[in-house]
């Protein structure tokens, strides 16, 4: 299973301490950066699905890339 945190810094490096300590734990820290993008490519996969399932409307690509 993968877990992605929100940790205040003040209190980050503690608990990485913690949880490198235990062995069957694999810990490391990631950019800003790439927990936004993470995030974003999320939001996008659930925006898929609600499309798919009838629920959101989706926009031609011509559109977007003409928004652009």
């Amino acid at each position: 299973m993968k877990v992605l945190l929100d940790i205040k810094d003040s209190k980050a490096v503690h608990l990485m301490e913690v949880l490198k300590s235990l062995p069957y734990v694999k810990a490391k820290t990631i950019s800003n950066e790439k927990a936004l993008l993470i995030e974003e490519i999320k939001e996008a996969v659930e925006n898929l699905k609600l499309v798919r399932q009838g629920k959101l409307k989706a926009r031609p690509a011509k559109e977007l890339l003409d928004e652009l």
